[in-house]
């Protein structure tokens, strides 16, 4: 079984700012959806037997290192850091808006393509080479116990390989902030988190 997340919302994905490789820290609401994805992987966990053991691995950006500080909180499971399941490298375009992006490659932005197309950024291939190098490292499914703490890209990655689906369909996967996803018998199944409101 694989537990997966993604990070909690960010200061960038606020400001509509590609973050690739790049930093920006867990926005208020971010910090509250990282505590109650973790609620809800803790909660995952515990239905299962005790044995085998469960481990807890994290891209090593900033983001997902916050949220997996909450998930290690609520599981008093260790973190394993592992850049496989990093978000995907935007190149020259970390740092910058989607809107100028989107201005300058209108083309582009009609698909979500564009994340791949990035100057010095990775390709779609780049991306299913290292994730599927990581779930190829994981123990046969019957003894499969790891949640995974990942991003928009890599955990549509990730789930799409896992699933064997076609890219297109990898690519119109949704990417939520507030809920976990359990991979296990070649089924994936989502659960949403209470909602959360924006604090005045």
């Amino acid at each position: 079984m694989i537990i997966l997340l993604r990070h909690g919302e960010t200061e960038w994905n606020v400001a509509r700012r590609i973050q690739g490789h790049q930093e920006s820290r867990l926005t208020p609401l971010g910090e509250r959806q990282a505590r109650a994805m973790a609620g809800l992987a803790a909660d995952l966990v515990a239905r299962e037997p005790a044995a085998p053991a469960w481990r807890l691995v994290s891209s090593p950006l900033g983001r997902t290192r916050q949220t997996a500080e909450a998930v290690a909180r609520r599981t008093g499971l260790p973190i394993e850091f592992d850049a496989r399941v990093a978000e995907i490298a935007c190149g020259e375009w970390e740092g910058r808006l989607r809107g100028e992006i989107a201005e300058a490659h209108p083309e582009l932005f009609a698909t979500r393509e564009w994340f791949f197309a990035a100057p010095g950024g990775e390709t779609y291939e780049d991306v299913a080479a290292r994730i599927g190098g990581f779930l190829a490292d994981l123990p046969p499914e019957a003894e499969r116990r790891v949640i995974v703490v990942s991003h928009g890209i890599a955990g549509r990655v990730l789930r799409g390989l896992y699933a064997g689906l076609p890219r297109q369909a990898v690519l119109d996967l949704e990417v939520p902030q507030d809920a976990v996803f359990r991979l296990m018998g070649g089924q994936i199944d989502r659960f949403d988190c209470e909602p959360l409101e924006e604090e005045a």
